[in-house]
Order: C-alpha cells, then structure tokens, then sequence
C-alpha cells in the first residue's frame, strides 16, 4: 500500500478511527495496555509518532513529563486537539512517521502505537534508524500493536512477495482500501531491535503485543 494511500484512509476514516477500541472482547486487554504504558514512560519526556486521534496521547498523558504526539493526518490531529489535553504538557504537531527529517529533540522516550503493522518489511530498518535519532541515547522506547486473532481480526486479504500482509477494510461511507497490516511473532520483532538495545522486553497479551527497549549509550 502506497503512503498516500494509507494517508488518505486515515483521514476518511477519522471518525470512525476509535471505533475497533470498543469491541467487547478486547476491552480487559485494553486496560491492561493501557495500565503497561503508563508504567514504561511515566515521567519521561516522549516523542509519539502517528498518534491519529491521540487515544494513546490521552492513555499516558497524565503520568509523562511531556509528550509531543505527531500524524501526518490534518483530519485525525484536528480530533486529537479536540481531547483538551494538558497543553502545558501534551503537544500535537503535523508530521511524517517515516521522515523525520530536520526533527531534533531532548526526547528520553519514543513512542508508536499501532504503527509498526504499517511499517513495509523492507522499510522497518530504515524506519528505526529515523526514529532513534530523534531520542537521546538511553532512551526508552516502546511499540505497541495488535496480534492476529481469528473472529476479532480483520482477515489477511493477501501477502505480497516481500512477506506483508495486506487487509481489505471498508468505511462507512462506502469506500474500500487494501491496508497493510503485518502481525509480526516474537522472533522478528526481537531481531529487528537487538542490534540497538541490551534491554529488549516483549509483553504479549490476547489481542496486542508490547515491544519495549532502551537504546545503547554509546
């Protein structure tokens, strides 16, 4: 799936986009995720990428030092202001997760949920490297994202020769686009990030994952 494409999903789909946080089944996962990531970023200073309507913004938001949350979405950030987050602690800016160009910061974390699916196989170094240079050495960073889970997932539609996996998903208004959307095991998530941290954790739980690292000091 193109960028522009997943783009313009999310900003048609801006509404609608809290909507799979209410299914009943996931609703004690969701709690216990919520209650993890406030215990791995409190009091840090965090940098969140592809925030959408900022329903993880509020989640950690009143146990971190300070939070700037970006999206590349108009539709989804103008939601996410609408939430009236602390804003002498919470700050909401346009931004692209996979060029962070020229972005400099004193960022003790790094945050990204629900991300990492959308990130391309072949792209995910390349992402990583982009999104730990923004963040001081010793930084926290941590993912979070959703396993597949038959009946609650949305089915794989098809799996390209790179290994993704794609989902076919329809909005309200009618509309349908093929999403990328990856499910990545253990294995690769570990071997993704082991080449930055000595401090690599994985919190699986029904229907989402947590990957949580501190990058090297050196």
């Amino acid at each position: 799936m193109k960028q522009q494409t997943l783009i313009d999903y999310y900003s048609r789909r801006a509404h609608e986009y809290e909507h799979v946080y209410h299914k009943p089944e996931r609703q004690a996962d969701l709690l216990r995720l919520k209650a993890h990531l406030r215990c791995l970023l409190k009091g840090r200073d965090v940098f969140e990428l592809a925030c959408g309507t900022g329903f993880w913004t509020a989640a950690i938001a009143d146990g971190v030092e300070s939070i700037l949350a970006i999206d590349v979405s108009k539709e989804v950030l103008d939601i996410a202001r609408s939430k009236n987050l602390d804003s002498a602690r919470v700050s909401f800016a346009r931004g692209d997760a996979l060029n962070l160009t020229g972005l400099e910061g004193t960022f003790t974390a790094g945050f990204a949920a629900f991300w990492w699916s959308h990130v391309p196989v072949a792209k995910l170094a390349p992402f990583l490297e982009g999104f730990h240079s923004v963040l001081l050495p010793g930084a926290r960073v941590t993912f979070a994202d959703n396993r597949f889970v038959a009946g609650s997932s949305t089915p794989i539609y098809r799996t390209d020769e790179t290994g993704n996996t794609y989902q076919l998903r329809h909005l309200q208004d009618g509309s349908s686009y093929e999403v990328l959307k990856n499910f990545p095991t253990a294995g690769p998530l570990f071997d993704a990030v082991r080449p930055y941290s000595d401090t690599v954790d994985l919190v699986e739980f029904d229907y989402f994952w947590c990957l949580t690292y501190d990058l090297k000091r050196v």
